[in-house]
């Protein structure tokens, strides 16, 4: 067993503040592990260390300090084989109101109101029994191609997640970001079929994108969109390289980029108003964002930042789980549907619960 994994049974005993992630397709795991419970904020993006950063841009993103915290990083040994379950139940009451929501997004959509807006809605699970630990090599056995990370505070709460989209990776001026969007089941068949409704919901996103880095970066590169699986669940995906302007910084870069289409909609204004309107819970740090910011890299020197956009995740309280999923909707979505697909993605984390 790793050192690392016995700093996260040693430091959620002891009500102490840490995040581990393992990035995607890695090898290694890293951690911070602060040395008291405060809480600090990033608020120029110019800080070191690990931010966690909510859903609302006007609320303020938690940073452990690089230079208050003990950091970790080693290569992960082979986890052992761990049984997973599957035995998932859907909540009918939740599933009427999920839908009347999309509805109502629909009718809004057609009165071109808005060209999408991200729907979502929260899941409670109990829990008979709870080891933080076991829940976290669980979700890294399962999703090699996700990021995965543990976080907790006391003061805040504790959140596992399994995200598979990049928000953005930068050294020095120069920067990779990718647009996400489209869902449907993994099966065994290769042939992949992608509808107009996924389709141009990707575009939408790698559009607004493009639009947003018009006069803060230059040297702009638009890959050709590719299908990508996380866990059970397959999506579209375009990356993005660009170079930062002399007149902008990683704050202009955020800014302009977070909330993405793939997690609120568009126009954003409009969409966020909707969201915050409409759904009947807090999202909190759900399709917020969440990595390493201006982390020094030990082999180029170069700082470096890497951050996820906080998709499949859960929080826990309790015996009870919180778990977040949304959609994507737009003028060719059917709300049934758009549910089902709700209940694919909360079975990311149900897996391992």
């Amino acid at each position: 067993m790793n050192l690392i994994f016995d700093k996260i049974s040693h430091s959620y005993d002891k009500k102490l503040p840490f995040v581990v992630y393992r990035k995607p397709n890695a090898n290694d795991v890293s951690g911070f592990f602060m040395k008291d419970d405060s809480i600090s904020y990033a608020t120029k993006f110019t800080e070191s260390g690990f931010i966690f950063a909510p859903f609302n841009i006007e609320e303020k993103a938690i940073l452990f300090q690089a230079d208050k915290a003990d950091y970790i990083t080693e290569k992960l040994n082979s986890i052992s084989e761990l049984a997973l379950k599957n035995d998932f139940y859907s909540d009918e009451s939740s599933k009427e109101k999920h839908i009347k929501i999309v509805e109502k997004a629909i009718d809004l959509i057609s009165e071109n109101e808005l060209q999408k807006v991200v729907i979502s809605r929260k899941e409670l699970v109990e829990i008979a029994s709870f080891d933080v630990l076991e829940i976290y090599l669980k979700l890294l056995q399962t999703y090699a191609n996700a990021f995965v990370y543990v976080w907790f505070h006391p003061k805040v709460g504790l959140w596992f997640g399994a995200t598979p989209e990049t928000l953005l990776q930068i050294e020095s001026t120069a920067f990779k970001t990718m647009s996400l969007a489209g869902t449907q089941v993994a099966n065994e068949t290769e042939n992949i079929v992608w509808k107009s409704k996924e389709l141009e919901e990707q575009q939408l996103v790698t559009d607004f994108i493009k639009n947003q880095l018009n006069g803060i970066a230059t040297d702009l590169k638009i890959d050709k969109t590719e299908t990508i699986k996380a866990g059970n669940l397959l999506h579209l995906r375009t990356k993005v390289i660009g170079v930062l302007n002399k007149n902008a910084n990683l704050k202009t870069l955020i800014r302009a980029l977070h909330p993405t289409p793939a997690v609120c909609g568009l126009p954003r204004e409009i969409a966020t108003g909707f969201i915050n309107k409409n759904e009947s819970y807090n999202r909190e740090f759900y399709t917020g964002f969440l990595g390493e910011l201006n982390i020094k890299n030990s082999n180029t020197k170069s700082i470096n930042s890497n951050l996820f956009v906080n998709l499949r995740c859960m929080k826990i309280e309790g015996n009870v789980a919180s778990i977040y999923v949304g959609g994507g909707i737009t003028k060719d979505s059917i709300a049934k549907k758009e549910w089902e697909e709700t209940v694919s993605k909360s079975k990311t984390m149900k897996r391992v619960l």
